[in-house]
């Protein structure tokens, strides 16, 4: 009885620990999602509507959008001028293309 108990909550942990962490998205759906999307108003990582509200490090950092996490939420959920994409996109397409996004940040927007 007590393996029984062990093994049930060994699988309860492992399974909290594997829902908890983020999906690995691939960049280069990622790019396409966003090329497709994004880019119309973020060329380059910039911003045809807000100019200070663009997509380099230096701005995600000062409006804490400097995680996939926060840019995740803003794609699902939209804000202010941004448009909401959950109904537009699949969860894992929103996971890949705020990887993407934030891996181009730290990359300064320069074309691999």
């Amino acid at each position: 009885m007590r393996t029984v108990i062990k093994l049930i909550l060994l699988t309860l942990f492992l399974l909290t620990i594997y829902l908890q962490q983020p999906v690995l998205a691939d960049t280069a759906d990622g790019a396409k999602v966003f090329k497709t999307n994004c880019a119309g108003c973020h060329i380059n990582g910039g911003n045809i509507i807000r100019r200070g509200k663009n997509l380099k490090m230096r701005a995600m950092k000062k409006y804490n959008m400097d995680s996939v996490s926060a840019i995740s939420q803003i794609v699902t959920y939209g804000k202010n001028n941004m448009s909401a994409y959950k109904e537009t996109l699949s969860e894992s397409e929103i996971q890949a293309v705020s990887t993407y996004v934030l891996n181009q940040a730290q990359n300064n927007w320069r074309k691999k």
